[in-house]
């Protein structure tokens, strides 16, 4: 079978590792064009390109597959099945109709759940219990397309965006590796999702990571875990800007944004409803660290009856 593989972040290029380690024959890799990073602003390959270029598979990197040269040249490439994963560029209908089986995606929910772009991090604010991946047949409306497969994993209260990120991307590794194979033997039929049920997962910002301590702490509790790796809640204590990498529940009562508690164990900050101990933080110039390795140092800073804002 003739596998096309579309996809960008690290997310996908996991995939992609696991369709080569089953031995399939991806015969060639369409990803995002090279984007400008880090303080040089360098143009930097993607996760997906990096290791298709590894194993000598040819890359395509189209700016969108709406122009007819870009369909001719995946059309010529005579695949019998298109595997997307974050690949980050609409396909037109053009395009899911070319490969024999069509095109399938490896989507982080258990559709129709979460739809879009950040569903991953919208599960964990939202206090969802369980996420998963869904591999779906692909058709022109975001993530609506029938479901193949579903694998679900409960959310943990230590998981942050990035620890299930990777058990994600793991899961949804198998089971494009089971899809394929079910497909190529002609044994997996699609499940209409119900529209009522979904919601979409919009893309984040760093704005919406300011946290608003007039907020209940579980929200806020939630939303530092969601946002880690990126982008990363903040706030700023006398002026100056704080991001809070790590906190816990706690129970205490104050005017939201003060410091109620101080010591190793961490920051106790008052919120609208409860109290949000911060035991992970990272100050202007410096690398995330836990407060009792800044709290002997900081003192007179973390004082109790400061106010973050």
């Amino acid at each position: 079978m003739r596998i096309v593989f579309a996809g960008t972040p690290e997310f996908a290029a996991q995939h992609l590792q696991a369709l080569l380690d089953a031995k399939r024959q991806v015969v060639a890799v369409y990803t995002q064009p090279d984007r400008p990073a880090g303080r040089g602003q360098k143009l930097m390959p993607s996760p997906v390109k990096q290791l298709a270029l590894q194993h000598g598979i040819p890359v395509y990197q189209p700016q969108t597959l709406r122009d007819p040269a870009a369909q001719a040249e995946l059309d010529g490439l005579q695949a019998d099945l298109m595997v997307v994963v974050a690949y980050g560029l609409i396909l037109p209908q053009a395009v899911l109709d070319m490969p024999r089986l069509g095109c399938i995606n490896s989507h982080a929910s258990l559709l129709p759940r979460w739809r879009g772009a950040a569903p991953i991090q919208r599960a964990i604010e939202a206090g969802d219990a369980e996420s998963g991946v869904t591999v779906m047949q692909m058709e022109a409306g975001l993530d609506t397309g029938p479901m193949l497969l579903k694998v679900s994993t409960p959310i943990t209260r230590e998981d942050t965006g990035g620890t299930l990120h990777d058990r994600l991307a793991e899961l949804g590794s198998r089971a494009v590796i089971e899809a394929a194979a079910a497909l190529e033997a002609g044994t997996l039929k699609g499940e209409v999702q119900d529209d009522s049920l979904a919601t979409y997962a919009h893309k984040l910002n760093k704005d919406e990571a300011r946290l608003d301590w007039q907020r209940p702490a579980v929200e806020l509790e939630r939303l530092v875990r969601a946002f880690n790796p990126w982008p990363i809640c903040h706030s700023s204590l006398d002026g100056a800007p704080v991001k809070i990498h790590a906190a816990q529940l706690s129970t205490g009562q104050g005017a939201p944004g003060q410091i109620i508690e101080a010591s190793k164990d961490g920051l106790e900050v008052a919120c609208g409803e409860g109290s949000l101990t911060l035991t992970r933080l990272q100050l202007p110039g410096g690398k995330a660290l836990a407060v009792s390795d800044l709290f002997n140092s900081r003192r007179e800073q973390f004082a109790v009856g400061k106010a973050l804002e």
